[in-house]
This record gives structure tokens, C-alpha cells and sequence, in this order.
């Protein structure tokens, strides 16, 4: 799974998942720009990557049709060409059932996780058709394929961005362009950490009884790890993942089977 010589946008990877699959995407060969919103975070992430002029920081709002457009354009601008996008921005910043959610929380959520894939993805889309190559990896959630109850806002997005990928596989395969999703079952992160609380709450549990939970659906009996996702995610890059488009992976533990 050799990625020397090409090139990989990582969005929202400075911490977490995103930042595991950078430092994947850069121990293959790849040299790599990631994104986010905090300077001081990001710098972080670039000591913690150890990769020198292979990786860069973009920061910005990935929500932001201007930000998200000035990261493609600053891999073209850093190193000449763009072959990876790994869309990761996502999340929530609250949760709710469909009874309770209200038109905030409900827009908001879905912007944070489909509109920073639509910006990329369509930026990107121009360079990529011109060379008649390209990955494009977005990351979904276990919430995508069975969700659990009062994830309301979250759990769609999720289902949307699988079906975003489906449609966007059938439009670019005739153009050397694969387009998957890497769907992670729970996964420790400090998003997790954060909002892990608010989620249980939706739940009727605490943070130790949401966890107790996410580990009760899987069949390994743990969590999964952020490198593990990561892994799947450079094999989807890679040349040996290049028979498989429009894909949603489960990297849960087998929480969704």
C-alpha cells in the first residue's frame, strides 16, 4: 500500500481519527495537508507528525465554502497535484430525538458534516477529472448503517454522507476516480470525551454507561482504535484498494452486522 509521490488532503485532521489517518497516509509516502480550525492545535499535530515539508497545515472553518475550496487549492499550491481527499470533518455539538431536536441543532448538524464534504469534494473534483485519477474517502459512522435511538440529527447526516458517496462513485468511476466510506464504530476520541455526556444523556445513561453500551454492540467486545480506521482508509488510497468504489466499510468491531 505504497503512496510515494502522491498527494492526500486530510479535512479535521489534526486530532483524532483524522490525524491517525494522516500519519498513515504519511508513513505510506504521501505528503499531506490537514485542516482545522485552531492554529495552536494544528501546529501540534504537525510536531506530532514529525514529517517536515510533507505535511502542512490549512486552517479554517471546513463549513466555510471559501475555507474549504482554499485547502484543495493549497495542495495544488504545495506540492503540484492532489490524488487523496479524506473528508473527516463531522460530528455534533448536541443530540436529541425527533420529538425534542429543534431547527438549530437539526441544520446545524447536518451542515457540519455534509456541507464540508460537498465544498471539498467539488473543488477538488476539477484536478482530479483532469487527470483522470483520484480517492476520495469519506467518514462516515456506524450511526450511518443502525443507529441508535436519540441521534437524531447526527445519525442522518451520517446515512446522508453514505449516500453522497454512492452517487458520487456512480458519477466519477468512468473517470479513474473511486469515491468510498469508512464507517468507524466508537472510537475514544476527545470529541467522544466531550460530547460522550450529552449523547448519554439523550440515552437515559451516564458517560460510563454509554460506553458500557457502544462496547455491549460489538462483537469483539471493545472499541475501535483511531489507527484502525486509519488502516482502512489507506488501503482504500492505495493501489491495492483500487477495485473497490461506492462502498460504505465497517470498522466496527462488527457492531453493525
Amino acid at each position: 500500500m505504497e503512496l510515494t509521490g502522491q498527494t492526500a488532503l486530510v479535512t479535521g485532521g489534526t486530532r483524532g481519527i483524522g490525524l491517525a489517518i494522516a500519519h498513515r497516509l504519511l508513513g505510506a509516502g504521501a505528503r499531506v495537508v490537514v485542516t482545522g480550525r485552531d492554529e495552536e492545535t494544528g501546529r501540534e499535530a504537525l510536531g506530532l507528525l514529525a514529517a517536515g515539508d510533507d505535511a502542512v497545515l490549512c486552517t479554517g472553518d471546513a463549513t466555510s465554502r471559501a475555507d474549504a475550496e482554499r485547502a484543495v487549492d493549497t495542495v495544488l499550491e504545495r506540492f503540484g497535484h492532489l490524488d487523496i481527499v479524506v473528508n473527516n470533518v463531522g460530528g455534533a455539538q448536541d443530540f436529541a430525538t425527533v420529538a425534542d431536536i429543534s431547527d438549530e441543532l437539526w441544520h446545524s448538524t447536518l451542515s457540519l458534516n455534509l456541507d464540508p464534504a460537498l465544498y471539498t469534494t467539488r473543488r477538488a473534483l476539477g484536478p482530479l477529472l483532469r487527470q483522470r485519477s483520484g480517492r476520495i474517502i469519506n467518514i462516515s459512522s456506524m450511526e450511518g448503517r443502525d443507529p441508535d435511538p436519540g441521534l437524531c440529527a447526527y445519525a442522518t447526516a451520517k446515512h446522508a454522507l453514505i449516500g453522497f458517496t454512492r452517487v458520487l462513485a456512480k458519477e466519477v468511476a468512468a473517470h479513474g476516480i473511486t469515491a468510498n466510506c469508512v464507517c468507524p464504530g466508537a472510537v475514544v476520541t476527545d470529541w467522544v470525551r466531550e460530547k460522550g455526556p450529552v449523547a448519554a444523556k439523550v440515552l437515559g445513561t451516564d458517560y460510563d454507561g454509554l460506553i458500557a453500551h457502544l462496547t455491549g454492540r460489538t462483537l469483539t467486545g471493545r472499541l475501535t482504535l483511531p489507527d484502525e480506521v486509519a488502516a482502512a482508509v489507506l488501503w482504500l488510497a492505495s493501489p491495492a484498494g483500487a477495485g473497490v468504489t461506492g462502498a460504505s466499510v465497517p470498522v466496527d468491531g462488527g457492531t453493525t452486522l
